[in-house]
């Protein structure tokens, strides 16, 4: 089976993902199982393709707000205008790891595109994207990213013009490329 590219908006995540077509739904998994079962595909193809998957979970970032960069680890620290926000996270609130960082990084490369790490500072928790949800029902490589904001969820949120134009090209550049899982696991971009 070749490559399918897939484009999921899903409703209610600000009241937990949880309805019959929210992120903690079976609707993404149901939607691909039947997409695989129109192409003919077997139960156990429609696995493989799945788990054989990569999906970019597309958010928004904080960025360092001017009024309080003491919120911010001093490491990780993403700015308005600085390219594609990469966000990592070790309880996996995000659900980036190296493998999908690797890959991500290398499609942005090849679109010309800055890419930016965020991590929140270890003695503050953070909020979780829609990306670590929607792998509860179906396992596949998942790279967390968005565009650096001021105010999130406020109803004056400030992100920069460039970032539009680079989420765009990096966005592009994924869906106009086949990221191939190897049998031993390895990535290629073709």
């Amino acid at each position: 089976m070749g490559h399918i590219n897939v484009l999921a908006v899903f409703d209610n995540e600000e009241v937990g993902s949880g309805s019959k077509q929210g992120a903690d739904s079976t609707f993404l998994t149901d939607v691909l199982t039947r997409v695989g079962a129109a192409l003919g595909a077997a139960d156990g193809e429609i696995r493989a393709a799945i788990a054989a998957s990569f999906m970019a979970s597309a958010d928004n970032a904080h960025a360092v707000h001017p009024n309080h960069p003491e919120k911010y680890d001093a490491q990780n620290r993403t700015l308005m205008n600085g390219g594609v926000v990469i966000k990592h996270n070790a309880n996996q609130k995000y659900t980036t790891d190296a493998v999908s960082c690797a890959v991500f990084c290398s499609l942005c490369a090849m679109a010309g595109v800055p890419v930016q790490h965020f991590a929140n500072r270890s003695d503050m928790p953070g909020g979780s994207t829609l990306g670590n949800i929607a792998n509860k029902h179906a396992s596949m490589n998942t790279v967390d990213i968005g565009l650096a904001q001021l105010a999130m969820h406020s109803s004056y949120e400030t992100a920069g013009c460039a970032d539009v134009d680079y989420m765009v090209r990096a966005l592009a550049s994924l869906y106009s490329r086949n990221i191939v899982m190897h049998a031993d696991g390895a990535l290629t971009i073709e």
